[in-house]
């Protein structure tokens, strides 16, 4: 017995070997290089397959004040990632007859508008129609104080119901806070209780965990924005995401976590299927994942300038984790790089612009752009050393520099050109340019 398991593991160290020959490392340590010299990006990221790590690499710094780097066991906050772990405790709690998914919310949450009509599959689906306060414009007023579970009840009560209850699907974090608080009343325990109790405690994960204060001599990083320079962000309470987003966690703990759940190891395979249908293009906290002619199960994370990503390709037994906390880039060009570099795509080795901008001559692309008959007035400012951009009624976003004037928002393919000697600029996006003078 002790010899056929010896040979087992030495089975299953060659096909890993192989699979991490077959992929160009040296091109994507090239890639990794090329950002952290142009100080692009700082996380850790995981490539695990068949249960091994086949490709590990931090960058960038915990502290970046104490120059305190990185390293795998760093702990990140991964925002959403969180609800899938909800959702697995909410399919246990099905398993075991406490709640059902036809079930409405209304014997827990009389108060709230539609509660009849709501159910606990339209929670983890997205489709309750909750307005989300993080969407709210006053969010960012109120998330680093304590919240107690009336004081945030009572904020979820006061957003107006956005559509009728199972008729659409529309991402809202209130949805995963509620959930959390069901479990918990159903259980008549804490919720990071349950998680220890049905998911960290049985898979080893002594990574993961609730957020509480900011703790850095457990390993847990602090995180940025690039605005012209690195800046520290704040840091929300974690009495307000809840099940919804307050995880911390390790790349490691995070593949290790995603591959049990497709091998069973937490719910059962009719649990599994629920969990990963599809409608609208939502799981019950999972999401689907194209990639090439491949396909993956996973969800992403953002919060407080964290960001995490997480899936799991069930054809490949290949689990993905990145977590990061900072990025002047597009993250999701990482995420390409890294499956590409392992499913044997070709990637792009990117090139940064080195030119940098004076206050004064950024000063001179400042303003309030629009056009007749152009929907959105495009608001332009600078913040130290950045350019900052936002459209009439959407989120504020960071400009990064391409080449002369242009500059490039590329997680939405936009660019922005501009003439200043005209008091306009060019804006071009899925193959459309608009002209918009200044006002």
């Amino acid at each position: 017995m002790k010899k056929a398991i010896v040979m087992f593991t030495l089975i299953g160290v060659t096909m890993a070997s192989v699979i991490a020959q077959d992929f160009n490392r040296a091109k994507l340590d090239e890639f990794f290089d090329v950002l952290e010299t142009n100080d692009r990006v700082m996380g850790s990221v995981l490539l695990y397959y068949r249960g091994e790590p086949i490709y590990q690499k931090s960058f960038g710094y915990a502290d970046r004040s104490k120059k305190i780097p990185l390293t795998k066991e760093s702990k990140f906050r991964v925002g959403s990632i969180t609800k899938t772990f909800t959702s697995v405790l909410v399919f246990k709690a099905i398993e075991e007859g406490r709640i059902n998914l036809a079930q409405s919310i209304e014997g827990f949450f009389p108060e709230l508008t539609n509660a009849g009509k709501i159910t606990v599959s339209d929670l983890l689906s997205h489709r309750s129609g909750i307005y989300s306060f993080t969407s709210s414009q006053d969010y960012l007023t109120w998330n680093t104080v304590p919240k107690s579970r009336e004081a945030l009840y009572q904020i979820i009560l006061k957003g107006k119901s956005e559509f009728e209850p199972g008729t659409k699907a529309n991402y809202s974090n209130p949805n995963y806070v509620l959930l959390t608080w069901i479990l918990e009343d159903i259980y008549q325990e804490s919720y990071p209780s349950l998680l220890q109790k049905y998911i960290l405690g049985p898979l080893d994960l002594n990574n993961t965990y609730i957020g509480e204060e900011f703790s850095p001599d457990q390993g847990e990083v602090l995180s940025y924005k690039f605005l012209g320079e690195w800046e520290q962000e704040s840091i929300t309470d974690m009495s307000i995401p809840l099940g919804a987003g307050a995880l911390v966690s390790t790349t490691r703990d995070l593949a290790v976590f995603i591959r049990a759940l497709f091998e069973g190891k937490l719910i059962s395979e009719a649990s599994l299927s629920q969990m990963t249908e599809l409608r609208d293009d939502y799981g019950r906290g999972i999401f689907k994942f194209p990639f090439y002619d491949q396909f993956a199960y996973g969800h992403d994370g953002g919060i407080d300038g964290f960001m995490a990503s997480l899936s799991y390709f069930p054809e490949k037994d290949l689990a993905y984790s990145l977590t990061l906390n900072g990025a002047n880039m597009d993250p999701n060009q990482i995420s390409i790089a890294v499956l590409s570099a392992f499913f044997g795509k070709d990637f792009d080795i990117p090139q940064f612009s080195d030119v940098s901008f004076t206050a004064e001559e950024l000063d001179a692309f400042v303003g309030v752009y629009g056009a007749p008959g152009f929907p959105l007035n495009i608001t332009i400012r600078r913040q130290k050393l950045a350019l900052m951009a936002q459209a009439t009624g959407q989120p504020e976003f960071l400009l990064e520099h391409d080449e002369g004037t242009t500059f490039v928002f590329r997680l939405a393919n936009l660019s922005i050109e501009f003439q200043p000697e005209n008091d306009q600029l060019t804006l071009s996006q899925s193959g459309m340019k608009f002209v918009l003078k200044k006002k």
